[in-house]
């Protein structure tokens, strides 16, 4: 009688432990997700973006990071309401999406920037794959109410360094996302 008593008690707990083994998973995904987009978000970013940094330097292998920023997000706000700006903001994780390899991830960092972290890629590949990308997302129209919509992104290139830590190869893209921006206002 109690040997059977502890096994039932030991299939209880084990039930019970695999459905809080599930949940923990939910709960890990959720917080590795963007509220707004289907796209990981800041911190899964910054956890795949430290592997991948640690397994270029150990390999010797290219790497990068774009950092991608939505252009005039605030004037689609004020003029179409958030709303519009969320739809743009699901479009732009759509098309670049669309745009990865497998090896490739896009999240989303925050407000109207996103991340894209090319591992096993050389500089002019990178640089080739930013200007694809910005491309692409400039002939991709959104239909709002009446008007069809274009969209344009600032992109910052970022190759990793060894020796560099994750902080500083993220303030160079960031820079370069900023200096091609003001390139671009003096066109």
């Amino acid at each position: 009688m109690r040997i059977a008593s502890l096994i039932e008690e030991n299939e209880r707990l084990h039930t019970a432990l695999v459905a809080m083994r599930v949940r923990v998973a939910e709960l890990e995904q959720l917080a590795d997700t963007d509220t707004l987009t289907p796209l990981p978000n800041r911190r899964a970013f910054m956890r795949r973006l430290e592997a991948v940094v640690q397994y270029a330097e150990r390999h010797k292998t290219p790497a990068a990071i774009l950092y991608i920023d939505l252009d005039g997000l605030k004037r689609v706000n004020d003029d179409y309401g958030h709303h519009v700006g969320d739809a743009i903001l699901l479009h732009l994780a759509r098309l670049l999406t669309e745009n990865l390899r497998a090896t490739d991830m896009v999240a989303r960092i925050g407000g109207d920037e996103f991340g894209l972290i090319l591992d096993h890629l050389n500089e002019a590949d990178a640089k080739a794959k930013a200007k694809s990308l910005a491309d692409y997302v400039a002939e991709q129209k959104i239909a709002v109410g009446g008007d069809a919509l274009s969209i344009r992104v600032t992109i910052g290139l970022a190759m990793v360094r060894p020796g560099e830590s994750v902080a500083k190869l993220i303030e160079r893209a960031d820079a370069a996302m900023y200096a091609n921006r003001h390139h671009r206002s003096q066109m």
